[in-house]
């Protein structure tokens, strides 16, 4: 079986090549295709995957290519985790957004949609070449905003493209360890948009727990989204955020650490990468032991400025295990080929399951999977305040898709302006005329 991975000259490829290697099972992955348009990213990351498949018989093979067709062809499933831009234009995302005083995090807000409106035409072409090139592929979508642009390739590729987020499985993970659960067992009650949603209930042995954490102050502020967002505001909720709600719920004081911040998020990936990427330029450095050190510490310093904000101090080791999209990923491919049921929180159409929204409306939900793809499971109505903030930020989704289909820089200023995080049409205007200018690739915003 074939899994092409875009973006292949990635910094989390290992984690997926690492995955496979660990399934031993019949139908398992055999060869692995990279695909990047940087043949230096991809030679250094191809080094990575050579030490780690050293000694484990059976490896998958690996090949590479700056050819997006040949790396299409043949593929049974296809990975797609490009970054548009690179860090250098989260860099800018950020500090365009910020300059305004609005938040310009990747996914969320100003950043978001500046992210999106580049990325969106992008991800079409693939799911075009794909549809053409790979009709019977599925594709599982990890490029950010994700729930945004599974929406755009579900266009073109239908229920075929099926997006992943590691963030809820490591929310799920950590309520389920809290509680004493098994994190493998437990069944996660979340619904929502990418980046968006709400974990309501966490079933252990068909009971749920849920209402013993909130009932305890000194277990609910044990983890990390107790630390982020505070004990009594949990409970005022009746459920646990997405830590990307820390945003939206404490806006201002996120957007002051950002701005106080010696550097924004992207400026330190892009710096901590450029290293890595440099370093492995040289034939003799240690790859695995090299992409090992700087993930550590990329995991160390995520969301930073929001645990300061919140005054939540450094990641508790126990918080550091990743959510494991890598494992998502496999899990949902293993489903699907081999008709193996497996119920996983994905990024799918909405169909009947949250009713204020659109039956194409992509979600964030516990879904079903079998060989007929990802099937959204029944859950609960979302409370007034989720649902309005749900639909909210859905319409400025849409806002952006209509403006990256029709390139109407009118349509681009009323997605950021409608925004819940844009507080001001003025702020929107400038926002676009700023990410214009940062931005070559959105030069296709006109009139």
């Amino acid at each position: 079986m074939q899994l092409t991975i875009l973006g292949g000259g990635g910094f989390r490829v290992p984690l997926v090549y690492g995955a496979l290697l660990g399934d031993r099972s019949e139908g398992r992955v055999t060869d692995v295709v990279l695909h990047d348009l940087d043949a230096g990213r991809l030679d250094a990351v191809a080094r990575v995957l050579a030490e780690q498949a050293a000694g484990v018989p059976g490896a998958p093979a690996v090949t590479a290519t700056t050819d997006l067709d040949e790396a299409l062809r043949g593929a049974d499933f296809v990975f797609s985790a490009i970054r548009v831009g690179g860090l250098e234009g989260r860099a800018a995302d950020e500090r365009v957004a910020l300059a305004e005083g609005v938040l310009g995090q990747e996914t969320v807000g100003a950043g978001g949609i500046a992210y999106g409106l580049r990325t969106v035409p992008v991800a079409v072409d693939i799911a075009r070449r794909v549809a053409r090139l790979a009709p019977d592929a599925w594709v599982i979508n990890f490029t950010n905003p994700a729930g945004l642009v599974t929406e755009a390739m579900s266009r073109h590729l239908g229920n075929r493209v099926i997006g992943i987020c590691d963030s809820p499985v490591g929310l799920g993970r950590r309520v389920a360890r809290v509680l004493g659960g098994d994190p493998d067992e437990a069944f996660i009650d979340y619904v929502g948009l990418n980046h968006l949603g709400w974990l309501r209930g966490l079933r252990i042995a068909g009971r749920d727990e849920l209402p013993r954490l909130l009932a305890d102050p000194e277990l609910l502020g044990s983890f990390e989204e107790g630390r982020l967002f505070g004990v009594d505001w949990l409970r005022s909720l009746g459920a646990i955020p997405n830590e990307y709600l820390h945003y939206y719920y404490f806006n201002r004081e996120a957007v002051a650490a950002y701005q106080a911040a010696e550097q924004t998020r992207g400026a330190f990936l892009r710096d901590q990468q450029a290293r890595f990427y440099e370093a492995l330029g040289h034939p003799g450095a240690p790859a695995l032991k090299t992409w090992d050190a700087t993930r550590a510490e990329r995991e160390a310093t995520y969301m930073a400025e929001n645990r300061e904000a919140a005054g939540a101090g450094e990641r508790a080791e126990e918080d550091l295990e990743s959510g494991g999209y890598e494992k998502v990923a496999l899990a949902l491919m293993r489903a699907i080929a081999r008709d193996e049921r497996a119920t996983l929180i994905l990024n799918v159409r909405n169909g009947a399951t949250l009713a204020a929204l659109d039956a194409d409306a992509v979600i964030e939900a516990p879904c079903s999977v079998d060989a007929n793809g990802a099937h959204p499971m029944a859950v609960g109505p979302l409370p007034g305040h989720a649902t309005g903030l749900v639909c909210s930020v859905k319409a400025v989704e849409r806002e952006v898709l209509a403006a990256a289909d029709s390139g109407s820089r009118a349509t681009a200023v009323k997605a950021f302006a409608l925004h819940p995080l844009v507080d001001s049409v003025a702020v929107a205007r400038r926002l676009v005329e700023g990410y214009r200018e940062a931005h070559p690739g959105l030069a296709y915003l006109r009139g």
